[in-house]
């Protein structure tokens, strides 16, 4: 964030076309002024049914701001892009979700802010 004020020009523009004009963070937020196109269908992992495939679109803005929580959903591989299955959810809202032949239960003030495609 610290960057943005004081960037120049062509700093930026090097920077861009070096990261081959991203239009996304690694956890796929949108960059500000890029050609960001949201997945029309995506939405919460909460949403996905037990039994039911899922891919990593986005880790929104809230999650990376929770200390420790990106650190735990890289090393679980949940990131965008990677595919899983929701394998069980217990009644207080988390699922159990397997990405990488891993089983990882994900809290619901997580799944309900890891936006997915079916």
């Amino acid at each position: 964030g610290r960057w943005e004020h004081i960037i120049s020009d062509s700093v930026e523009v090097a920077m861009n076309e070096l990261l081959g004009d991203p239009t996304t963070c690694p956890h796929g937020n949108p960059i500000p002024g890029s050609a960001y196109e949201a997945a029309p269908d995506s939405g919460p992992l909460s949403d996905i049914q037990v039994g039911n495939g899922f891919t990593v679109r986005r880790i929104t803005e809230e999650l990376e701001f929770e200390p420790g929580l990106l650190e735990f959903l890289e090393a679980s591989a949940i990131q965008p892009g990677n595919t899983g299955i929701v394998t069980a959810a217990s009644p207080d809202g988390t699922l159990t979700v397997e990405i990488d032949g891993r089983h990882v239960g994900v809290g619901s003030f997580a799944s309900e802010r890891i936006l997915v495609t079916a």
